[in-house]
C-alpha cells in the first residue's frame, strides 16, 4: 500500500501549482459568472483541468469561453443537458457539469478534452467559490443596511444638547462657541459622509474627537479624555463609524448617571494579526448579564441601539469570532473591546 501511496503523491512543485490555480479560480469568480473575473477563472480552469477548452455559463447570459468555442447548437445542449439529467453529461468531446450553489442551478462548467472525475471535482471548486462570493456578497449588504439604519438613528438626544450648548456660548463665550459649532459641522460632515462602507482608524479617531469635545462642553469639562493610539494601526482599514457609537455609549449610559467628574480612554494597538481598539468608562457600569443582553439584541432598546448595531456589522465583515466584547460591573465602569484583522480582502478606505 506504501508503494501505492507513493506512486500516487504528486511532486511538491505540481501540487503548489494546482493549489495556486485553484485560489485564482476563486479570487476571480468573487463577482460570480458574469463578472470581470470570469474569463481569468475559465482561462486557469482550462489550465487546471489541461482541457483544449472550457466553458463557463450561468443561468442567463453569453457564456465565457476559453479555447475554441462550441457551435451554437452544442453550446445550447452544454448549458441545457446538465440541470435536465442533474449529472455530468457527455457530447462528444465535450462535458458538462452543473453547478449547484445551495442546492439550487448556478450554472454550467463544460470542458472539452477532459477527464470526467476532474471536472466533477472543478464543478464543486467552482460552486463553492460561487457560494462563498454569494456569502461575502450579502454580508456586505447586511453592512451596509446596518450603516444606514446606524446613521438614521444617530442621537437626537446628542443634536439637541451640542446645539443647545452652543448657543448657551454664543454671548458668554463667543470664540468657544465657533469652535464648538465648527467641531459639530465637521461631526455631521463626517457621520452622513459617502465615503463609502469602511474609513481609516485614524479618521475615525478623529471624528471621535470631535464628538468629545461637544460632549466636554456640555459636562463643562468634567470629562477627562485620554487617548493612547499605537501608530502602526492609524491607516488599518475598519467599518465605517464603528468607535463612535461605543464612545458615545460610554457617555450616555456610563458617565451621565454618574455624579461628578469622569473619564474616558479610548486606546488602540496591534496585537499580532489583529488591531484592537477598546473604549473604557469609570462610569456606573452594568449588570454582565445586561451586557450580554444588549449583544444578544435583546437589552433596553435604549442601551443596545448603537452598541448592538456595530456587534452585528463586525461580525457580518469579519465573521461571528470578531463581535464585541464588553467587561463591566455595576460600579466599577465598562471596557468594550472592538479586536479585527489588520487586513481583510474587500475591506480598505475609499
Amino acid at each position: 500500500m506504501l508503494d501505492r501511496m507513493r506512486r500516487r503523491s504528486l511532486p511538491a512543485e505540481h501540487t503548489a501549482a494546482v493549489l495556486a490555480a485553484a485560489a485564482e479560480v476563486d479570487e476571480a469568480l468573487g463577482d460570480g459568472l458574469r463578472g470581470r473575473g470570469a474569463g481569468l477563472a475559465a482561462r486557469r480552469l482550462r489550465r487546471l483541468l489541461d482541457a483544449d477548452a472550457v466553458l463557463l455559463a450561468g443561468l442567463d447570459g453569453p457564456p465565457t469561453v476559453a479555447g475554441p468555442a462550441p457551435a451554437p447548437e452544442l453550446r445550447a445542449e452544454l448549458v441545457g443537458r446538465p440541470h435536465e439529467h442533474g449529472t455530468v453529461v457527455r457530447i462528444g468531446d465535450w462535458a458538462a457539469a452543473p453547478l449547484l450553489v445551495a442546492g439550487e442551478p448556478a450554472g454550467v462548467l463544460a470542458a472539452a478534452g477532459a477527464d470526467e472525475a476532474a471536472l466533477t471535482a472543478a464543478a464543486t471548486l467552482v460552486a463553492r467559490s460561487l457560494d462563498h462570493a454569494d456569502l461575502r456578497r450579502a454580508r456586505a449588504r447586511i453592512a451596509r443596511a446596518d450603516l444606514r439604519t446606524l446613521r438614521a438613528q444617530i442621537s437626537p438626544h446628542f443634536l439637541h444638547n451640542a446645539l443647545a450648548v452652543i448657543a448657551a456660548r454664543i454671548r458668554t463665550d463667543p470664540d468657544r462657541a465657533r469652535g464648538l459649532l465648527t467641531d459639530f459641522a465637521d461631526y455631521l460632515r463626517y457621520s452622513f459622509s459617502s465615503r463609502g462602507d469602511y474609513a481609516t482608524v485614524a479618521d475615525e479617531l478623529q471624528a471621535v474627537q470631535t464628538y468629545l469635545e461637544l460632549q466636554r462642553a456640555r459636562f463643562d469639562d468634567r470629562m477627562e479624555l485620554t487617548v493612547r493610539m499605537a501608530p502602526e494601526i492609524l491607516p488599518v482599514a475598519i467599518p465605517f463609524l464603528i468607535i463612535q457609537p461605543l464612545v458615545e455609549n460610554a457617555v450616555r449610559h456610563g458617565l451621565e448617571p454618574k455624579p461628578g467628574p469622569g473619564s474616558i480612554t479610548v486606546s488602540g494597538y496591534g496585537e499580532g494579526p489583529l488591531c484592537v481598539i477598546e473604549v473604557e468608562d469609570d462610569g456606573v457600569g452594568m449588570d454582565p448579564d445586561l451586557a450580554r443582553a444588549i449583544l444578544a439584541g435583546s437589552g433596553p432598546p435604549a442601551k443596545r441601539v448603537g452598541v448592538a448595531n456595530v456587534d452585528q456589522r463586525l461580525r457580518a465583515v469579519y465573521g461571528p469570532e470578531h463581535g464585541l466584547v464588553i467587561e463591566t460591573a455595576p460600579g466599577s465602569g465598562t471596557r468594550v473591546i472592538v479586536r479585527v484583522p489588520r487586513f481583510r480582502r474587500g475591506v480598505s478606505a475609499a
